[in-house]
């Protein structure tokens, strides 16, 4: 089972991993472990991650970035409409009314939602994450802002299917990073003790988030959150893309802004310079070369007037800070650290504003770029029966408070059912008393907070309600519930149906319901007050008990910008399609660099390594093909089918492999003969022995010897032969005889051998000490020694059963 942690980031996007030796943040196929939150479109494929930023000055209109921010929005969403006019690509409204992307693919006009692109994104990180772990990954936990909203929410879960993952939990960014600080510390209370409160300060590019957690050992708990979805490193980039755009108008009467790929180019060097005035205060340049109408442009800036000018943006920095320590009912001197993430965290003004704030050093323990993607992880690793993590709780909170009201026949009401800050996952049953079907609608209860123009959640219809037997008003349980993604739900309905005792039976109530962990029940309707006080006194009576069984109710959910089933399935689809053509793509697209870097090769051997083994006129021949194969990959052969750079390639290789194949020969051919000799020279010594009359060889049969004999002098005779008409060969030509021949020749003179003289008597060599001993005592000493076959002193067994090498040394 995978276990891997996703951090899609509004610029940049983290993968991390759970290996034996822990959590690790993976590197892309460019070996950096920053992808690049960018997707870019083209005529035969997409590039997505860094090589679609590739792409960005050079096919800007249909490169897109920063799509994060447009999940579960409608295309009228006034946030949408204000980042329209920034945008280098084109905004377009889905049939839905939902927001789409609209570029030029495989030279087609195309609107692509959110949520495709997004899993677009998705799938080349799924990529990286099975890349580096060697198998497949389908199960993970993906990072989202703690101020995204339910429809935000459900569209990236939807963009997760569509990449096919299977998304265990979506994870506030924040929380992700309470549990990579907390998981690690030995030194957390007790949990019965006063618990740890640590506050983190996440400012990434796009949103500003801040969150109180409270540790003890084993868990952790979400106090309070608060965010500024509008202030981010964007925001500060923007204000120095202003800033040079003015400057630029005046001094090189330039309009950047109606020139996207000027403009684009001009927010990466923004962006380099704003990293630069975080770790240096003295002027610093910007230059442009050919930055429009081939005008070079240059301008200079330091951190003390960059601050000047961003006084606007550093103070909205407290306003969150004062929020959720007002929320957690702290004080300053309650707090253990403030530990601070996030890349836009690195300027110097937003960290000493935090530090002023709270009158603490701020922590930088944690990677502020990785630790989100590291907090993922980590979850994934605690859902995950793969591996064995140390027991850790993670209580989240529900950012917006949220309410409920209906409508039905017998009246109206409303009630708030998770207030702000509520624990989350949490599960509440409400009761109802119905005759009839009846709906209920989930909503945010107050929009001023909600960065969102729509407070509405969704439509839930209970139906097939009816009433008792009697005519009064059945009970019906209504189970609502904020899940692991922090999505709200109706998630059951049941009728308590009320049946009548068989005689002789004593009345009971049961109630069949699956027991809920954490509930709270709440009860409404005609027989209640809002309050909860009866109206009816007399009913306060005791009541005999009855018999009743649930039933189950079906819900029909209507919820906003939720993608439809076959919706989902179709883009299930056409991402399979997607991911296919990009395959076919870069199959044709390596076909091409095969033959360009055979070209390239050859070209350079032909006048080095290969000099020797090609004539001069086929080395003149085949150069001239290398060029005009050059000349046409940038011409004619530009834009070709895979199958005919394949042709291309084995027309070359028909000249270049014989080249290169004699090339080969000269070089393995000594060795094969070498070791052709060794096989002669070992065969003639055995011959030789035979001849002599040695022990060893004395029993084998005259005749197979003779046969030997007969096979080594044929095998000298053959080798000498080759190797003089080889030494008459040039080495431009052809050889006189190939590796394979000769390693033939050595196979056929073993397999014609060995056979015979492996009937040979095993030599057996007595050891120099024992020679010494059956001889006596030598140069005066006596032969003391132990003897063959009897035990040595203090040893386990006789001489026979000590190496060789031992008795030497002896």
């Amino acid at each position: 089972m995978s276990v891997v942690g996703i951090d899609v980031g509004f610029q940049s996007c983290y993968v991390a991993v759970a290996r034996a030796g822990g959590i690790e943040t993976v590197a892309n196929e460019y070996s950096d472990r920053n992808t690049p939150a960018c997707v870019s479109f083209g005529p035969r494929n997409r590039s997505i991650g860094a090589a679609a930023k590739g792409q960005v000055v050079t096919n800007c209109k249909n490169t897109v970035q920063g799509f994060k921010r447009f999940h579960g929005r409608a295309f009228s969403d006034p946030y949408v409409q204000s980042a329209k006019s920034s945008l280098v690509y084109d905004l377009a409204q889905l049939p839905s009314g939902s927001t789409g992307i609209k570029v030029m693919y495989m030279e087609e006009e195309k609107v692509f939602s959110i949520e495709q692109v997004t899993a677009m994104l998705l799938t080349k990180l799924k990529e990286t994450a099975e890349t580096a772990m060697k198998k497949p990954v389908a199960d993970c936990v993906i990072s989202v802002p703690s101020f995204y909203t339910d429809a935000e929410r459900r569209s990236v879960i939807d963009a997760a299917q569509i990449a096919g993952l299977n998304c265990l939990r979506l994870m506030n960014e924040t929380t992700a990073v309470t549990l990579a600080y907390g998981i690690y510390k030995q030194d957390l209370p007790a949990p019965e003790e006063k618990p740890r409160n640590v506050v983190f300060v996440d400012l990434g590019h796009s949103g500003y988030q801040v969150s109180i957690c409270a540790f003890n050992k084993g868990k952790l708990k979400m106090l309070a959150s608060a965010s500024d979805a509008a202030l981010g490193g964007k925001d500060f980039d923007e204000v120095l893309v202003n800033h040079f755009c003015e400057e630029f108008g005046k001094k090189y009467k330039l309009d950047v802004k109606t020139k996207p790929r000027a403009l684009v180019r001009l927010y990466q060097e923004c962006e380099k310079l704003k990293k630069l005035m975080s770790a240096n205060s003295s002027d610093l340049p910007l230059n442009i070369e050919c930055f429009m109408n081939d005008i070079d442009v240059t301008g200079k800036l330091n951190r003390g007037h960059f601050e000047e000018m961003c006084a606007g943006l550093l103070a909205k920095v407290e306003a969150p800070l004062r929020s959720v320590m007002e929320q957690a009912k702290l004080k300053k001197e309650d707090l253990y650290a403030v530990e601070i993430v996030g890349g836009a965290s690195r300027i110097p003004a937003v960290k000493e504003r935090v530090s002023k704030f709270f009158g603490k050093e701020l922590s930088m323990t944690l990677n502020a770029d990785e630790a989100v993607a590291r907090g993922c992880a980590l979850q994934c690793a605690i859902l995950s029966p793969a591996f064995k993590v140390r027991e850790f709780s993670i209580t989240d909170v529900v950012p917006y408070p949220i309410s409920l009201k209906w409508n039905s026949a017998a009246e109206e009401g409303d009630c708030e059912v998770f207030p702000k800050n509520h624990a989350a996952p949490f599960s509440k049953v409400l009761t109802f008393y119905r005759r009839e079907p009846f709906s209920l609608e989930a909503y945010y209860n107050n929009p001023k907070e909600l960065p969102y123009p729509d407070p509405t959640i969704g439509q839930f219809m209970v139906q097939k309600v009816v009433p008792q037997a009697n005519g009064e008003s059945s009970k019906v349980k209504v189970k609502v519930r904020v899940n692991v993604h922090g999505v709200f739900s109706v998630s059951s309905a049941s009728l308590v149906e009320v049946l009548k005792p068989t005689e002789g039976e004593e009345p009971m109530e049961t109630d069949l319901a699956g027991k809920e962990d954490e509930v709270c029940v709440l009860c409404f309707g005609s027989a209640f007050t809002k309050d909860g006080k009866e109206k009816n006194q007399a009913s306060s009576a005791k009541k005999p008990k009855v018999k009743t069984k649930t039933v189950e109710l079906p819900i029909e959910n209507s919820l906003r910008w939720q993608l439809t089933n076959d919706t989902v399935n179709l883009f299930v689809e056409n991402e399979g399609k997607m991911i296919m053509q990009d395959k076919l793509e870069k199959e044709r697209n390596d076909a091409k660099n095969n033959v360009e870097e055979y070209v390239y090769d050859m070209r350079d051997k032909l006048h080095g390594l290969l000099e020797k083994f090609v004539s001069e006129s086929d080395r003149d021949t085949f150069s001239l093909r290398l060029e005009d194969t050059e000349n046409w990959l940038y011409e004619d052969g530009e834009d070709q089918q895979k199958q005919v750079y394949i042709d291309k390639l084995a027309e070359l290789k028909k000249l270049g492999q014989p080249i290169q194949e004699r090339y080969n020969e000269a070089e393995e051919r000594p060795k094969a003969f070498d070791e052709l000799g060794k096989h002669i020279q070992q065969f003639m010594k055995i011959v030789e022995a035979y001849k002599t009359k040695e022990e060893q060889y004395e029993h084998l049969d005259e005749l197979e010897m003779l046969k030997v004999d007969k096979q080594v002098n044929d095998a000298m005779i053959w080798m000498n032969s080759k190797m003089n008409a080889q030494s008459k060969h040039n080495l431009n030509q052809e050889p006189a005889v190939k590796v394979r021949e000769i390693q033939a020749k050595t196979k056929e003179l073993d397999s014609a051998c060995n056979p015979i003289v492996s009937k040979s008597k095993p030599k057996v060599e007595v050891p120099k000490d024992e020679k010494a001993e059956q001889n006596g005592p030598v140069n005066g000493q006596e032969g003391t020694e132990a003897q063959p076959g009897s035990p040595e002193k203090g040893a386990a067994g006789g001489s026979e059963n000590i190496p060789q090498h031992r008795l030497a040394e002896r």
